[in-house]
């Protein structure tokens, strides 16, 4: 495929060879934020160009709100690698991917440009209301890859999306002293933890025990729920927004 219209009206088409179909007739019904990890955008787009590279995404917007589009929404593009969110485990097959032009955390992770945010925004919107994707259905790369991916990272404002009308957030509980869940803990309160944080769709066991895929599945719920401390340690503050988080899911992703 060496050209095709625009899904999304004020993107610019710059195709990418690498997609496949999406399967088992999947649909979107997820949108998955990136950022791209590399000192250029023009490095990164070179990138998810190249077929030897074997990663797209959908859409790529850089710090001036321009957005192009590599793949057709039609498509499976490459972006989500090995994950899980609730029971998905081919995230690439209902999802779609925006990468966000940022030199992530190995380039300091400098803040997000308000015109590349807006840009985000108005991106998600548009794809959220052709394909009915719900608020919590807008996820980051680091929820569905915990331990292994951090973008968009604790500087990405979803509170400035959530204004926008985009994901969903409540906000966070004041970080303060008190009872504490920390890596190693074993008993019914971790138990508790995991099987919170599986609800609202994180990869969590549901051991009992505090081990270190506990701590990155905390870590990453605190970079994108709780992002002033991200220490993959469960104070009150992160479980009281994780609580608050799961009361604000419709009723019928609660049950």
């Amino acid at each position: 495929m060496t050209d095709f219209a625009p899904d999304y009206p004020n993107a610019v088409v710059h195709p990418s060879p690498n997609h496949g179909e999406r399967r088992d007739g999947r649909a979107p019904d997820s949108i998955l934020l990136h950022y791209t990890g590399m000192p250029t955008g023009e490095g990164a787009l070179a990138r998810l160009c190249d077929p030897a590279a074997e990663v797209s995404s959908h859409y790529l917007v850089f710090e001036d709100g321009r957005v192009l589009q590599l793949v057709p929404e039609a498509r499976r593009a490459w972006h989500a690698g090995a994950s899980r969110w609730k029971d998905d485990t081919d995230l690439n097959s209902c999802s779609i991917g925006i990468e966000i032009v940022n030199p992530g955390h190995d380039g300091a992770l400098p803040p997000y440009p308000q015109a590349q945010i807006e840009a985000v925004a108005a991106l998600c919107a548009d794809i959220a209301a052709r394909h009915t994707i719900v608020p919590e259905r807008i996820l980051a790369h680091s929820d569905i890859a915990p331990g292994r991916k951090r973008d968009p990272g604790e500087h990405f404002p979803w509170a400035t999306l959530h204004q926008h009308g985009v994901g969903h957030w409540v906000p966070p509980a004041p970080i303060a002293g008190g009872r504490f869940l920390s890596p190693g803990e074993l008993g019914r309160p971790v138990e508790a933890l995991q099987t919170m944080l599986a609800l609202y769709g994180y990869p969590c066991p549901q051991s009992g025990l505090y081990d270190r895929e506990t701590e990155a599945v905390v870590a990453a719920f605190q970079r994108r729920f709780r992002p002033a401390l991200v220490d993959g340690v469960a104070d009150a503050s992160t479980i009281t927004t994780l609580r608050n988080l799961i009361a604000a899911l419709p009723a019928i992703q609660q049950g």
